[in-house]
């Protein structure tokens, strides 16, 4: 006598699950993360204080496409990649 074999369907419905459940937990909101901060790194203007990943706190003082020219001290200016910035903390004087 033979045993039934289990259905192809059911045979790939615990996988197709684990697939489904890793793009709600892990695909789906890094993709979302990544459109955030691209919003963010587009929308720098002269004048933003902002924070690199490094740490540094400065004021935007020029742009350009890759870089940015941030001030951190009196007539001390560095420059960094776009991507270097972590956050915008505000505009001018505010913190």
């Amino acid at each position: 006598m033979q045993q039934p074999t289990a259905s192809n369907l059911a045979f790939f419905l615990p996988l197709i699950a684990m697939v489904a459940a890793m793009y709600f937990l892990v695909w789906r909101p890094q993709s979302r993360q990544q459109k955030q901060r691209r919003a963010m790194l587009e929308s720098l203007k002269k004048g933003d204080r902002v924070v690199t990943i490094g740490g540094i706190h400065g004021v935007i003082t020029a742009l350009k496409e890759h870089s940015v020219n941030i001030k951190v001290a009196e007539k001390v200016e560095l420059e960094f990649d776009r991507s270097a910035v972590g956050q915008i903390r505000g505009k001018g004087g505010e913190s």
